[in-house]
């Protein structure tokens, strides 16, 4: 039996409160600043990346979509931009981030599609079966219960659905893991601390990746967790990876 649960549960700020509560009052504080972070630390990559995730459910196009750890609503207008479908929801634990994730959508005239709304990743407040699709863009490093967060998504989405997870993963080659190492456990939290309300934010980033079961063990928690057909795909020698699987059909069940 694969082992799927993180060692050690990592928070933002050490040992004063859950998890959960930390890890949004985390995204609250650096929410002014995210959006602009991301585009500097990762030279603007990340952007691609979220193409390249939402792109796999291109094959069949979802009429609606869960945008799970929405944020500020990236990865929700990717997959309008890219899918067009009907219906999107993001559900966040951080308000603050919701806050503009809304106006970037109003901005857009999207209101109508795009609907966020406060929520735990853990807890989905939705029945079982409601998703054509669900999404999640570096967000299950942060959950508290990783199983339960991956169980949660599996039970909103319909039989056949399709789950795109998009996170940091830890590169194998050298001598790049020994750089992307130092500039992600010393470069980027000196950046954070200077630029950024929060400084603990971008030491927890690091603490994190470095926790989280990424690659073939990821694979393996998600088909633990009741998941077919999963497989990953490393981008950028490795910095993040894409996870694919889906929600076994009643045919599939019963075989």
């Amino acid at each position: 039996m694969p082992e799927t649960s993180q060692k050690k549960v990592v928070k933002p700020y050490g040992d004063g409160g859950s998890k959960k509560e930390q890890v949004g009052r985390m995204f609250d504080n650096i929410a002014p600043r995210y959006d602009l972070l991301n585009r500097v630390l990762s030279l603007g990559i990340d952007q691609w990346w979220r193409r390249r995730a939402i792109a796999q459910l291109r094959e069949r196009p979802p009429q609606s979509l869960l945008d799970v750890a929405t944020g500020t609503a990236d990865v929700a207008l990717e997959a309008w931009r890219q899918l067009q479908p009907p219906r999107i929801v993001g559900l966040d634990i951080a308000e603050k981030m919701l806050d503009l994730g809304r106006k970037k959508i109003a901005a857009r005239g999207l209101q109508k599609v795009i609907t966020l709304q406060k929520g735990d990743s853990e807890n989905i407040p939705f029945p079982d079966n409601t998703f054509e699709a669900v999404s999640v863009a570096f967000g299950v490093r942060n959950f508290e219960d990783l199983e339960r967060g991956l169980r949660e998504m599996l039970r909103v989405l319909k039989p056949g659905g399709r789950v795109v997870i998009l996170e940091f993963s830890k590169p194998r080659t050298t001598p790049f893991r020994q750089l992307y190492d130092f500039y992600f456990r010393n470069i980027l939290p000196l950046i954070g601390r200077l630029t950024s309300k929060d400084p603990a934010a971008y030491g927890y980033l690091y603490r994190s990746v470095q926790a989280f079961p990424d690659g073939p063990a990821f694979v393996e928690v998600l088909r633990a967790c009741g998941f077919s057909g999963a497989r990953h795909l490393p981008l950028t020698l490795g910095i993040c990876s894409i996870y694919v699987a889906e929600k076994p059909s009643q045919k599939d069940a019963d075989e």
